[in-house]
Parts: C-alpha cells; structure tokens; sequence
C-alpha cells in the first residue's frame, strides 16, 4: 500500500448504524468505500489504496461461515493486511425498534437466522430481537478476537470522540482530514434537525415515530414489549454493556 491507513471491514446487525459509520469514509480523502458489495465483488478490488467495506452480501459459490455473509478464513487471505474489522453495536431495544420494517419484508435483513423461518409466526418484535441476538452472538463470537467494538450511542452522542479514536485505530491523520471529519461530524444528530443527514442506505428503513435514534425504545415500545423481547436479549446485551 502506498499509504498505511488500513484496509477497512465494518460488520453487525442491520440498522445499527453501520451506514453512517461506513459513509464516516467515504468522507475521507484517502479511502475508497464500497457499502454491502456483493462478497465475490471483494476479489476485484484494488487495494493498492485504503478501501473501507461495510457488511459484504452473499455470493453464489461463497459458502459464509454461520453468523456471516462471507467465508471469514477467504474474507482474510483475500483483503491484504493491514485491515481493521470493526463490529458495530448498538442497544438491543433501539435497534429492534429499527429493524421491523426490514424485518417485516420476508425478513429483508442479512445473514438471516439460520431459523428464521421457525420464527415467522412469532410477533414482528419478537423476530427482530432474534435476529438481533443471533447476529450478536452467533455472528460476534466468529470475529470475536478479530474486531474492533464500535458503538452506535458513542458515534452520535460523541462523535468526535468517536472519529477521533477511529482515525487513531486506521492510522489516519486526523488534523489533515480534519474538514472532512468535521463535515461527518456535523450530520450524525441524535435528532432529526436541520443538520442531519441519514445514510443513504438507511434512508429506505427510515420511520418517523421517534424524536431520539438513542432511546427511541422509550419513545416505541410499551413496558409489555420491552418484556417481551427483553427476555430474548439480555444475556448478550449485558454482555455488550446494555442494561434497562
């Protein structure tokens, strides 16, 4: 590589903000940044130059490894090194809350569950935190000792703490990029004001019944549903810090 910032790979579950954090490089003046390519796309990449990937899809002939949309061992031989892989997080009840309206599409949001299907006949909230807790456990624990926790509350609620302490773990010189950060940092806002600009691919699950994007669980679910769904997440969410 003619520079040292590193490769890139940004993974979790949908809609917990791994679009805003992969656009965080599309602002940078060194990376090229490809959002949910196609895994067999990565074999065609240049990376003679920084590339940041967020969440590659699956790909015929590409068996993924259980938890993944890609066959991890292949993922690492063919992005060369150096590459940090980061696994983004964000409360369990925020992105439940999140999730239904992919979810509500035949299940719209990869990896699927390997039983996702044995679960089409529970509640919309119910399905929504499996497929949390399966993409945080089963998921997780492949990449465990690989990746970097990224967290969706500290990426909006200090944020640039947050680009901060990503440039430092890429190698990029914040104060050279610093319009570009600052540009990132203007538009991830807790709230829908006039500053906030959503990530592209985000903008098609994008509901307007919450005045906060941390908490909004507050605002959506009744203390039945928090109950409810409560019972299928916790013991990841204490893993991941996330209490009620």
């Amino acid at each position: 590589m003619s520079s040292q910032n590193h490769h890139v790979l940004i993974l979790g579950c949908g809609r917990s903000g791994t679009s805003i954090f992969g656009e965080f490089f599309q602002h940078l003046s060194t990376y090229t940044y490809y959002s949910e390519p196609a895994y067999a796309d990565l074999k065609q990449y240049d990376y003679s130059q920084p590339v940041a990937i967020k969440v590659p899809t699956e790909s015929n002939h590409f068996l993924p490894t259980k938890g993944l949309s890609f066959p991890l061992a292949d993922l690492l031989q063919t992005i060369p090194k150096p590459l940090t892989i980061f696994w983004q997080i964000r409360h369990p009840l925020d992105t439940i809350c999140s999730l239904k309206v992919g979810i509500a599409k035949n299940w719209g949001h990869h990896p699927r569950p390997l039983d996702w299907q044995d679960w089409l006949g529970k509640p919309l909230i119910e399905k929504c935190a499996h497929h949390w807790n399966y993409l945080n456990t089963v998921g997780y624990e492949k990449v465990a000792d690989l990746v970097e926790i990224s967290k969706f509350e500290d990426a909006v609620l200090k944020t640039e703490t947050f680009a901060n302490r990503i440039c430092q773990l890429v190698d990029v010189d914040a104060k050279r990029e610093s319009e570009n950060i600052a540009a990132w940092c203007n538009r991830v806002q807790n709230t829908n004001n006039t500053k906030f600009v959503e990530a592209m691919t985000s903008r098609p699950y994008s509901t307007k019944d919450h005045k906060v994007k941390v908490g909004r669980w507050r605002e959506n679910l009744t203390i039945a549903e928090i109950e409810q769904v409560w019972l299928i997440v916790r013991g990841t969410a204490k893993q991941f810090g996330y209490t009620i």
